[in-house]
């Protein structure tokens, strides 16, 4: 299949820049180890995967007083310190130097303020365009907002953006926004084009 008439290109973060397991899953059991509660199941962290940490905390913590201690806890963990266990996804820096500067690049990510950080200590700063986190919108993804500003930023149809995904959210998102969805890795999704690496969206344009 060819994409055609394609201005940007938008990406995903967790789970399609970067193989982010290790350094969330060690944030959010940090967090529960607190209230000496048990590691998250896989179901607890296929939802934080994919949501805001807000979103994660309310999902893990069903108690509105423990979530509220919840939150003052995550002000005291410092997630920086967990960048490093984030694995940059192989063809990354490739395809983007490939892409740029005949197509826009462009992040869409339910992090909110670690976004900027991620970028300057994985060197990926100047390879995007424009980043829309969590706090940039009203309404973070399965909500249209971070693409349909986006879209808005740039000047562009929702025929001229694709995004590439690997969540629910991210299908949700998409077809809220009425763009195509490339799912990345993940078969169950719906999308217009599934890939398993990311130097296949070249030969997609």
């Amino acid at each position: 299949m060819k994409l055609i008439n394609i201005k940007v290109i938008a990406f995903d973060c967790d789970g399609v820049m970067f193989d982010t397991t290790k350094s969330n899953m060690t944030y959010y059991n940090r967090i529960l180890k607190h209230f000496n509660m048990p590691h998250m199941t896989a179901d607890q962290f296929a939802y934080t995967h994919m949501h805001t940490v807000n979103a994660s905390l309310d999902y893990l913590f069903k108690n509105k007083e423990i979530r509220k201690k919840a939150d003052e806890v995550r002000k005291t963990l410092n997630y920086f310190s967990l960048i490093r266990y984030m694995k940059i996804e192989p063809g990354l820096i490739p395809l983007l130097e490939k892409l740029r500067p005949e197509y826009k690049t462009a992040i869409a990510t339910n992090r909110s303020d670690t976004m900027d950080r991620v970028l300057f200590e994985h060197n990926l700063e100047g390879y995007f365009d424009l980043v829309i986190s969590a706090r940039d919108v009203d309404r973070p993804k399965p909500f249209p907002d971070p693409l349909l500003k986006i879209m808005n930023h740039f000047k562009v149809s929702s025929d001229n953006i694709v995004y590439i995904g690997d969540s629910e959210v991210d299908e949700q998102a998409s077809l809220a926004a009425g763009i195509p969805f490339i799912a990345y890795n993940n078969p169950s999704l719906s999308a217009a084009v599934h890939i398993k690496c990311l130097s296949e969206i070249e030969s997609l344009l």
